[in-house]
């Protein structure tokens, strides 16, 4: 009889734990206890888009975080991911204010991330705008008819092999890719003046791969006004309502093992084995 009493009020016990955990975990969630600002960070190359858009998207469900401060420090990377990451920040930028602080380069797909924000704060001295596209082909056919190595390529379509490494690049097959590369560039273009709400004829005029300082890009209407990260957490959070100094939040870095695993280090690969892409990068 006692065992049975004793087993009842360990099962009634943890019921109520269980209770009162789910309940801590739900107010937590729908009545925040303080008001945040999230500070969200793209630094280095832009290789791959889910880490950020991911971060990004826990922010934006969080009711707690009342706004988003996206600190960029990347020269641009691959079209694609650069182009993932902007539509997630253009969709968080329609919830919560979404302020871009660019450190020492936000430039090419590092400004085309930045472009939808709510507003943008450059440093003075930040290299911004190289508003362009880029494709990097190799060319190895001296070196392999100097070891006397020889490819036998079969294909189904005389362009299946478009912009091989053992081979020189004919004139049509250029001309392909410059068409390829135009397009790119024009969406490039027209995500800069929907983003900044410039009209898309002044976009195309600057559009040409050049570089601007932060000075520079804020007179010509690319970067809103000048500042430091801290200025742009200050301006994130009196946009967003919030008095006095900010509770500021961002995610832990994983441990290298787990970056690797998750493909963040893949940079230290491509420089290994390159790879043949369209990218939005500033390569001085």
């Amino acid at each position: 009889m006692k065992v049975k009493k004793t087993c009842i009020f360990i099962i009634l016990f943890l019921v109520i734990l269980i209770a009162i955990s789910a309940l801590f975990t739900f107010f937590q969630k729908e009545v925040p206890l303080k008001e945040k600002v999230a500070l969200v960070n793209v630094e280095g190359p832009i290789l791959q888009a889910k880490h950020t858009v991911d971060e990004i998207k826990d922010y934006v469900k969080d009711k707690s975080i009342k706004a988003i401060v996206l600190r960029v420090d990347s020269p641009g990377g691959g079209v694609v991911p650069s182009q993932e990451i902007y539509e997630e920040v253009r969709k968080a930028a329609a919830q919560k204010k979404v302020i871009v602080s660019m450190g020492s380069v936000a430039a090419s797909g590092g400004y085309y991330i930045s472009a939808p924000a709510s507003r943008i704060i450059a440093n003075p001295g930040t290299i911004t705008g190289s508003i362009g596209v880029i494709m990097e082909v190799p060319n190895i056919k001296g070196l392999m008819d100097k070891i006397g190595v020889k490819t036998e390529v079969i294909k189904s379509g005389k362009h299946k092999d478009i912009a091989s490494v053992f081979r020189e690049m004919g004139s049509e097959e250029k001309e392909i890719i410059q068409g390829v590369m135009n397009d790119v560039h024009e969406q490039f273009i027209k995500a800069v003046s929907d983003g900044r709400r410039i009209p898309i004829e002044d976009v195309r005029k600057i559009a040409d791969g050049r570089i601007f300082s932060g000075n520079q890009a804020a007179k010509i209407g690319l970067v809103d006004e000048i500042g430091n990260l801290e200025y742009a957490i200050k301006t994130a959070a009196k946009m967003a309502g919030i008095k006095g100094e900010p509770d500021v939040v961002t995610k832990k870095e994983k441990s290298p093992l787990l970056e690797l695993l998750n493909g963040k280090i893949s940079e230290s690969v491509s420089k290994v084995v390159p790879k043949i892409e369209l990218k939005y990068m500033y390569i001085p």
